[in-house]
């Protein structure tokens, strides 16, 4: 592997839904399928790992080219020429609007203002004319947080000396998530459809990913083995609270919002993650990474899910 993992057990299992097969992913029936739309992912790195994850199986049919306006990578478009389709990704970690009180300091520890009743416009503003939308976030709504709506502090997460009251995560994860289908909802000429892929879990064992802890195993867990946390449980049913209400109001303008559930089947993959092997080895340790998911591995499935959703339209 890339970075050295020694083991590639876990690159032979698939998940298996119960009463069908889940075909392989034909990367050609995907791009015929696809031809003349485009796709967009907002969201996380999670959400940027799926997008990868789909470059790198339709890649046994076709390279696209890089059409990106910017040089960033968290903002990247691509075309497949021979099927006129586009493909982006939007780097959106809460959604919303979001301001860092402190910048420069700790990523996954910093303090930040949440807009929760306003989109993010790094996507918004460029979303309408995209067919296929793919909605995903979550572990960036652990860290701490002061939430406004209609421009006023209403509360917090994890609170810092002198702001109140304190609002649960899974508040403003629900609040966030509303907001992003509302503004989809009401753009003008988005004719889209919305999929929500839900809460993709973390596997970290003997710690925390600031404490130690690490995903060393190399076999998918047995059933009832391993179950969502009581935070990650709380933010998944929010999601499909959420997507089920955006259901609703999208009949009545024409819009299709689906839920992608992708939960259930990664419990059980705790030996999908790059653990240690996600980057080069460094001299003073290497944090583990056991959050994202190896390619190929575990989260190809998404993709083959997705595609099987998509043919049944």
């Amino acid at each position: 592997m890339k970075f050295g993992r020694p083991d590639k057990e876990f690159l032979r299992w698939r998940w298996k839904p119960e009463g069908c097969e889940l075909p392989l992913f034909d990367a050609f029936g995907f791009l015929e399928l696809l031809r003349g739309k485009s796709m967009a992912f907002i969201g996380d790195s999670v959400g940027r790992n799926q997008a990868q994850s789909l470059l790198c199986l339709l890649a046994t049919v076709n390279y696209p080219l890089d059409i990106s306006e910017t040089r960033d990578p968290r903002f990247r478009r691509w075309f497949y020429e021979d099927y006129n389709f586009t493909l982006a990704s939007f780097w959106s970690p809460y959604l919303v609007k979001a301001i860092n009180t402190h910048p420069r300091g700790p990523i996954h520890n910093r303090l930040v203002n949440l807009y929760l009743d306003e989109a993010n416009n790094d996507w918004a503003d460029e979303i309408e004319p995209f067919d296929y939308v793919i909605i995903s976030a979550g572990r960036w709504f652990f860290g701490p947080q002061i939430y406004y709506e209609h421009r006023r502090i209403i509360g917090c997460h994890r609170c810092p000396t002198g702001y109140s009251p304190n609002l649960t995560m899974s508040y403003g994860y629900r609040r966030a998530v509303r907001t992003t289908f509302q503004a989809l909802l009401t753009l003008r000429s988005f004719k889209g459809t919305t999929v929500l892929r839900t809460l993709s879990p973390a596997h970290f064992e003997n710690g925390e990913w600031d404490s130690g802890g690490d995903c060393p195993r190399t076999r998918p867990a047995m059933r009832g083995e391993m179950k969502l946390k009581s935070d990650d449980m709380a933010m998944y049913l929010a999601q499909v609270e959420e997507l089920r209400r955006a259901e609703v109001e999208g009949k009545k303008r024409g819009l299709r919002f689906v839920l992608l559930d992708t939960t259930e089947a990664m419990v059980l993959r705790p030996d999908g993650h790059p653990n240690r092997y996600g980057t080069k080895p460094k001299a003073n340790g290497t944090v583990a990474d056991c959050v994202h998911w190896c390619l190929p591995g575990p989260i190809d499935t998404w993709n083959e899910l997705l595609l099987h959703m998509l043919s049944m339209e």
